[in-house]
C-alpha cells in the first residue's frame, strides 16, 4: 500500500512561498499546501457524483430511531460510529461502522455522529457527516482521511440525506448544535468518539442510553432476519469451500482453512463476522483457539468455528466437527453423538417464554449422561451440574448459547435480566452450541479419547411458536457428514494454488 501521508515538494513551504496569498493551510494538524500545487492536482478534473436508490433498510431505520426516541423522549441522543482503529503506527485496520449506529442509521460512513432528537423536535433525526473533499477544493489531495484521491468519492450531504433516509448536517456544526441544545439534555453512546465523551459531561443516561439500544436490538425485524439468513447461507458455502480443499490441505497449516473460508467471507460478503477458528487434532480442545498454525493431519478431526458477516454487516456464527480423512473414528463417533444429542436437546429448549438459560442446562444434562454412560464421570447429570462443584465443567467450560446479530455477541450491553438472565422472545437470535474437550494430557479420561474436541453449533430463530434452526441446511449427523463430504469431493477441486 502506498505511505498514507500525502507528499510536498518541501514541508517548509514558507520558505519558497513566504507571502501569504501563496498557500493555503490544510488543517490545524497538517503543513501548508503551497497553491501552484493546490492549482495542479485540482484543475481540469470532471465533477463527480454518488447516483445511489435509498437503502433497502432505510424504512427499518427510521421505525428504530423513533423507538429509540420514544424510551428517551426529553434527551438529546448522541450516537457516534468512530473511525478506523490503529492496527500499527500510521497503519490502520479495515474500518467497520459501530454497531448501534449502523442499526440505527445503515451508514457505513467513517466519524459519522447520529443525534436523535426529543420529541419536541421537527424532525426526529439528524446525521451529521464530513462532507465532500473532490477537486473543487485542495483537500482532495492534501487530506488522506477524506480526500477523494485517498479514499475515492464519497457521498455529499444531499447524497447521504437520500440514500439513508435521514436528515443531515455538516460535522463541523454538531458540537454549536449540542451546546444551543444544552449540554444537561445530552446522553452520549461512549466509547466511540473521544471529543465527544470529553466535550459533553457523563450522566447515568449515558449507560442506559447504551443498555436500552442493546435490548431494542435483542428482536430482529424481518430486515435483519433476512440478512442472517443470508450470512448463513454464505458460511455454508465457505464451509464446503473447505472441505472440497481438505485433501490438498492435509499436511498444511491451518491457515489453509482459515484463508479459504475468509476468500468466500470477502468476496461474498463483507469479511468474517470474527476470526475463525480453525483447529485440527488436539487443537479442537482449545476453546478460542485462533492461531490456526497446527498440521491438518489424516485420522484427526477438523472443528472449524466460522461465520461470514454479510454486507449489512450481519454475521453467523456456526460450528462443525469433521474427520480429515472422511469417516469418523469409533472413539471420534462416540464423542460426536453426545454432542449431537446435546445439540439436538439445546435446540428443542429455544421457545418464547423459556429462559435464556434453558437451552444450557437441557444440553448439560444430555452431556452430563453421555459422560457418565462412558465412565468418564462417576455421578449422574443432577451431581454433575451442582453449582457448588459443576464437575461437568471440567469438559464443557463455556455456555451454550449468546445473541446473534450485528455483533457475533449480539447486544453485550442488555442488562442481565433482559438477556442471558432473562426469558427468550419471539424475534431473538442465538447460537446453540454444547461441545466436549477432552485435552491431550487429561488424565480423567480414557487415552482414547484424549485430544478429541467436539462442538456443533447452530444459529437459532425464535419463532412465535417455537424456533428456527438458521444453519439446519449444513449436514449435522456424522453419517449425513460423511456423505456430504464424499459428495464435495467427487466435484473438481477447487484450484487453489495449493
Amino acid at each position: 500500500m502506498s505511505d498514507n501521508e500525502s507528499t510536498y515538494p518541501d514541508p517548509d513551504v514558507s520558505e519558497h512561498f513566504p507571502e501569504s496569498d501563496h498557500w493555503i493551510w490544510a488543517g490545524t494538524h497538517r503543513p501548508p499546501v503551497p497553491k501552484p500545487m493546490a492549482e495542479l492536482m485540482t484543475r481540469d478534473r470532471a465533477p463527480t457524483s454518488i447516483d445511489e436508490p435509498e437503502h433497502p433498510a432505510a424504512a427499518f431505520t427510521a421505525q428504530r430511531r423513533a423507538l429509540t426516541q420514544a424510551s428517551f423522549p426529553d434527551r438529546v441522543l448522541v450516537i457516534p460510529t468512530g473511525g478506523p482503529t490503529v492496527r500499527s503506527n500510521d497503519t490502520d485496520y479495515r474500518f467497520r461502522p459501530g454497531s448501534d449506529f449502523f442499526w440505527l442509521t445503515a451508514c457505513d460512513d467513517v466519524d459519522g455522529v447520529l443525534v436523535i432528537h426529543p420529541t419536541s423536535h421537527v424532525s426526529v433525526a439528524t446525521l451529521y457527516l464530513e462532507g465532500r473533499r473532490d477537486a473543487s477544493t485542495h483537500q482532495f489531495y492534501s487530506d488522506d482521511r477524506y480526500g477523494e484521491l485517498w479514499v475515492g468519492p464519497r457521498r455529499g450531504l444531499a447524497e447521504a440525506r437520500h440514500r439513508w433516509g435521514i436528515e443531515t448536517a455538516p460535522l463541523e456544526s454538531l458540537e454549536k448544535d449540542l451546546f444551543a441544545a444544552g449540554l444537561d439534555t445530552v446522553a452520549v453512546l461512549r466509547g466511540f468518539d473521544g471529543a465527544l465523551d470529553e466535550m459533553v459531561p457523563e450522566t447515568d443516561t449515558d449507560a442506559a442510553l447504551a443498555a436500552a439500544l442493546a435490548e431494542l436490538r435483542l428482536t430482529k425485524d424481518d430486515y435483519e432476519i433476512a440478512r442472517l439468513g443470508e450470512a448463513v447461507d454464505l458460511t455454508i458455502l465457505g464451509f464446503e469451500d473447505v472441505v472440497r480443499a481438505l485433501p490438498t490441505a492435509v499436511g498444511k497449516s491451518e491457515r489453509v482453512v482459515e484463508g479459504i473460508f475468509h476468500l468466500r467471507a470477502r468476496t461474498g460478503g463483507n469479511d468474517v463476522g470474527y476470526n475463525t477458528i480453525a483447529a485440527a487434532g488436539a487443537h479442537a480442545t482449545i476453546l478460542h483457539w485462533m492461531r490456526n498454525d497446527g498440521a491438518i493431519r489424516p485420522g484427526e478431526l477438523l472443528l472449524l468455528d466460522a461465520g461470514v458477516e454479510g454486507h449489512d454487516l450481519y454475521t453467523a456464527d456456526v460450528t462443525r466437527t469433521m474427520p480429515i480423512s472422511g469417516t469418523f473414528t469409533t472413539e471420534q463417533r462416540e464423542i460426536y453423538e453426545i454432542v449431537l444429542a446435546a445439540a439436538d436437546a439445546g435446540i428443542a429448549a429455544v421457545r418464547p417464554g423459556a429462559l435464556f438459560q434453558d437451552p444450557h442446562r437441557a444440553a448439560s444434562a444430555v452431556l452430563a449422561q453421555g459422560l457418565f454412560d462412558l465412565g468418564i464421570l462417576k455421578v449422574g447429570p443432577d451431581e454433575a451440574m451442582r453449582k457448588e462443584l459443576p464437575l461437568l465443567y471440567r469438559y464443557m467450560p463455556h455456555g451454550t448459547s449468546h445473541m446473534l446479530g450485528i455483533d457475533v455477541h449480539d447486544c453485550a450491553n442488555a442488562r442481565r435480566e433482559m438477556n442471558k438472565g432473562g426469558h427468550l422472545a419471539a424475534g431473538y437470535v442465538l447460537t446453540v452450541e454444547p461441545g466436549l474437550y477432552f485435552q491431550p494430557g487429561d488424565l480423567s479420561v480414557p487415552e482414547r479419547y484424549r485430544g478429541i474436541g467436539v462442538r456443533i453449533e447452530d444459529d437459532i430463530l425464535v419463532t412465535e411458536r417455537g424456533s428456527r434452526n438458521l444453519s439446519a441446511a449444513l449436514p449435522r449427523g456424522p453419517d449425513e457428514i460423511e456423505s456430504w463430504m464424499r459428495s464435495l469431493w467427487a466435484l473438481p477441486a477447487p484450484n487453489l494454488g495449493l
